[in-house]
């Protein structure tokens, strides 16, 4: 059974966020070991330019880095390449043939640094808009579950 790590910047306050990520956790149960890591964002200031933001994105990303050991790591980014749910199935299922672990990266609200994204073995993008960082967390995991569905040839909604 293949690990999937989510290693994401930032907890989740929200009640029906946590209902939805405990949803779909408890569903992933079936086809992989999940495992979700929360890395503690930084504190934004008020004053925040480009310098105090690549020096928050950097402190967030050693943290993310400390935690990437022995696994095929994606990183969310909107450098990254799209995929259907189709593709991203198959993309999954190409993974755990030569893995046995796969850590996907979410960034907090400045996004990750260099050598996060230098790091991954590859970058994918959800959408070309901006959504927080709590709710990507949402949709991945959805995306996860459709994707062990729709490599077991299992209905799930369209």
């Amino acid at each position: 059974m293949i690990h999937i790590n989510i290693i994401s910047v930032g907890k989740i306050k929200e009640k029906y966020l946590k209902d939805a990520i405990n949803e779909y956790s408890k569903r992933l149960s079936k086809y992989c070991k999940l495992n979700i890591i929360e890395i503690d964002d930084e504190q934004i200031p008020g004053n925040l330019n480009e310098k105090i933001a690549e020096n928050i994105k950097n402190i967030e990303g050693t943290k993310i880095l400390s935690n990437i050991k022995n696994t095929y790591s994606i990183s969310l980014d909107l450098k990254g390449k799209q995929f259907s749910s189709e593709e991203f199935s198959k993309k999954i299922e190409n993974i755990s043939l030569n893995n046995s672990s796969i850590s996907f990266i979410i960034g907090g609200s400045l996004g990750l640094s260099n050598k996060v994204i230098s790091n991954s073995n590859e970058l994918i993008c959800f959408s070309k808009m901006t959504f927080p960082h709590q709710l990507i967390r949402v949709f991945l995991l959805e995306q996860l579950f459709r994707a062990f569905k729709i490599q077991n040839n299992e209905t799930y909604h369209r």
